[in-house]
């Protein structure tokens, strides 16, 4: 077996030789965090010769593991643990230590999303491979005055070899037998027969450094003026948070990239979060044109190699901006110097599971710990954000206008109590009224392209039985199956449980009864084959996109004019510019308006406004149809006038009238069991213990609208506070005063967006 002292000394760890008597004598106790769901440090000892310091990536035992950790303190306390009880730190990596902003960041963090340190350490150690440094690589070159020909046989296949190293670099052995066409063989015999040598490649940078003095484009007066606002705070540094409020097509990501460039000018890091990072391919384009290189990315989608390089190139500082999803926020930035949130009022931001968080209010913290600017984006922004604008917290700058001199598009009410839709014969069932026929018709007969829009997956979100009524249920969820007929199943999506549509109905048994209720993306499709059978379409849902790849192919498809009717979700809204595009139809504007959620017209309005802005945003004229039931709904109202501002006044006034967020503070609790008389005892046990008083208010227990989830019974509750009263606080006296069983979960949400 391997001495592991001279395996680690292979890999660049230091691990000092030294007598266990030694390390108890000479070992300074230090607290570890782990990124462990554990709510403190472990205590160990750290070996004599080896200084360690708050920061520093250890290795340690744990149990009959080991794992990585963080040094937390040095020469901490472990009150009433004698020294001979502790373990001692394996080794430390070869990793820049984690800094102080960073182990603050991860506390503040912690503690008020109340979850325990180690699992929000866990998010920034989330490559353990990335511990370890990279394998180097061997290549091949020849041999300096070696005398070819004397005495070595030089075959055809050697002299490919040899003609292949000509004059260039060193070659690895795989890419040097596959250029030159032969076996590893060929390349190892020339090594032997001494005309080839091996040497040790030092380590690529993974990432082209961007060019931050490369011209960008040309900028309209109302681009110029804000981005000198957001240049001047990038360059000078300091915390500050800034709002880009621009219509849809204002040239938001331009003026942006400019404090961008002023970061990379200064010798700082960048940071660009995305709601969906998988569909911006068109925002790598525009980097890469304004800056020669291509960023670092950071989303789920990655591989682990890809994960592993780019998190050392963050920690080392090679890589000078990352672009990525919520958690790139727990990067392990070497020096940090603007932090961009684009499309800041997307729900996306909010992480629903393990530590939950907001990834935009995160973002705020970061840059305050780490004196940051930080600039939130959108042509919607959130109320949250709106009214920190007002009161001062916030810097705003505005883009009134349409960059280039696109206008906005027309936008029209369909009124479904009037116009709807007609059947089609042979068909059945339509979902696109007379009015929007007719634009669409209309639309492409002048070659001009056409969104149809419906927040809604899959084929149709109810299957039900036309005999005895049955519905097709999740065996798991209190949720009904959705049926994906082009992956032929049903499917729940809240959980992920698929099976195959019945022949029979389960219930009764009967054949051919089962019937879709009700219109998903997949069954409009349909029907716009029906009525435009000669428009080449495109269905974009999140479910009928493989992964970044389909959906770059998706898009640019789109920009090149080989779609003509494009069928959608909401990952149509994200921001995409199409020149041609100039008709979005709504086809259900009602869906999502109404429910137990306090932010539904908020989300519904931003949600309209952003799919009715990717009409007409080059030289041609748009207009959008909105269907709607609802016509005289304020949020409807507002999407046909152009009141945004007068909405969201609206939507302030009532929240503060009933001490909503932004003017008051909810934390959720839910429980959950798979035993239902467990957690309804659990629900009841908490209840007693409510807390109580002034400003402050407790809902529940009550069934969650998904009363089962993953096979789990859910209760919830909902604490109401006044703005100067902290929940974090309360929960913690109350959870302290119950002892829950131990089937029994508990997931602590402050800052709830998610009712369910």
């Amino acid at each position: 077996m391997a001495n592991p002292q001279t395996s680690a000394a292979r890999r660049g760890e230091l691990q000092p030789e030294t007598d266990p008597a030694d390390l108890l004598r000479q070992g300074a106790r230090v607290a570890v965090l782990l990124p462990l769901p554990l709510a403190g440090a472990y205590h160990y000892l750290a070996p004599a010769g080896l200084e360690l310091a708050p920061g520093d990536v250890v290795r340690v035992p744990l149990g009959r593991r080991e794992v990585a950790g963080v040094v937390w303190e040095a020469d901490a306390a472990a009150p009433g643990v004698s020294p001979d009880k502790l373990k001692s730190v394996t080794l430390r990596y070869d990793v820049p230590a984690m800094s102080p902003v960073q182990r603050r960041f991860v506390e503040w963090v912690a503690g008020y999303t109340m979850s325990a340190r180690g699992a929000v350490l866990r998010m920034a150690l989330s490559v353990p491979a990335a511990l370890d440094p990279p394998r180097l690589a061997t290549a091949y070159r020849p041999v300096a005055g070696a005398p070819v020909g004397a005495g070595v046989k030089l075959t055809a296949a050697r002299r490919r070899v040899l003609a292949e190293l000509a004059g260039g670099p060193p070659r690895s052995l795989a890419e040097l037998a596959r250029a030159a066409g032969v076996t590893p063989g060929v390349v190892k015999g020339l090594q032997a027969a001494g005309v080839l040598e091996a040497v040790t490649l030092p380590d690529a940078v993974p990432f082209a450094a961007p060019d931050a003095a490369r011209p960008g484009p040309g900028l309209s007066p109302d681009q110029a003026a804000a981005a000198d606002g957001l240049h001047a705070r990038s360059r000078d540094g300091g915390f500050s948070v800034t709002l880009l409020d621009g219509v849809t097509g204002s040239g938001k990501t331009e003026v942006y990239l400019e404090a961008v460039a002023a970061a990379l000018a200064a010798g700082r890091q960048v940071l660009v979060l995305l709601p969906e990072i998988a569909l911006s391919a068109q925002w790598l384009e525009r980097f890469v044109t304004r800056f020669g290189a291509r960023p670092a990315t950071w989303h789920s989608e990655m591989t682990v190699a890809q994960r592993r390089a780019t998190w050392r190139a963050v920690a080392f500082g090679d890589a000078r901006i990352v672009v990525g999803a919520r958690s790139a926020l727990f990067l392990p930035f070497a020096d940090l110097g603007l932090i961009v949130v684009d499309e800041e009022h997307d729900a996306a931001y909010k992480q629903e599971d393990g530590v939950i968080y907001q990834a935009r209010d995160m973002a705020v913290v970061r840059g305050r710990l780490g004196a940051v600017p930080v600039v939130l984006v959108s042509a919607t922004p959130s109320l949250e954000t709106v009214v920190n604008l007002q009161s001062g917290r916030y810097h705003g700058l505005h883009l009134l206008r349409r960059h280039g001199g696109a206008s906005l598009p027309d936008v029209r009410l369909v009124d479904l109590r009037s116009d709807p839709p007609q059947r089609i014969e042979g068909h059945g069932q339509s979902w696109i009224s007379s009015a929007l026929r007719t634009a669409i018709r209309e639309t492409l007969s002048e070659g001009e392209q056409v969104l149809l829009f419906l927040n809604r997956r899959g084929y149709a979100p109810l299957t039900l039985c036309r005999t005895c009524g049955h519905r097709m249920q999740c065996p798991r969820c209190t949720a009904w199956l959705v049926e994906h007929r082009l992956a032929a199943r049903l499917q729940c999506h809240h959980c992920g449980y698929a099976a195959a549509l019945p022949e029979n109905c389960p219930e009764c048994r009967a054949e051919g009864t089962l019937a879709a209720c009700g219109p998903g993306v997949e069954r409009l499709a349909e029907e716009a084959a029906k009525l435009f059978p000669e428009a080449r379409r495109a269905v974009m849902a999140s479910d009928t996109l493989s992964g970044p790849s389909a959906a770059a192919a998706l898009l640019q498809s789109v920009q090149d004019r080989e779609v003509d009717l494009l069928i959608g979700t909401q990952i149509v809204a994200k921001g995409h510019h199409f020149p041609y595009l100039t008709l979005v139809g709504v086809v259900d504007a009602d869906l999502g308006l109404f429910g137990g959620d306090l932010r539904a017209a908020e989300r519904t309005y931003q949600l309209l406004h952003q799919v009715a802005g990717r009409a007409g945003r080059a030289a041609h004229a748009g207009r959008v149809l909105i269907q709607t039931a609802e016509p005289d709904h304020p949020v409807m109202q507002a999407l046909a006038e152009g009141a945004r501002d007068a909405f969201l006044a609206i939507e302030a006034e009532t929240r503060e009238r009933a001490g909503l967020p932004p003017f008051g503070r909810l934390a959720a609790l839910i429980l959950s069991c798979p035993d239902a008389a467990m957690v309804e005892a659990a629900g009841t046990a908490l209840a007693r213990q409510a807390p109580r008083g002034d400003g402050v208010a407790v809902l529940g227990p009550a069934p969650a609208p998904l009363a089962v989830l993953r096979g789990r019974h859910r209760r919830r509750f909902l604490v109401k506070t006044r703005r100067d009263i902290a929940p974090q606080r309360l929960i913690r006296a109350w959870l302290a005063r119950v002892e829950l069983p131990r089937g029994v979960r508990l997931q602590v949400d402050i800052d709830p967006y998610s009712f369910l």
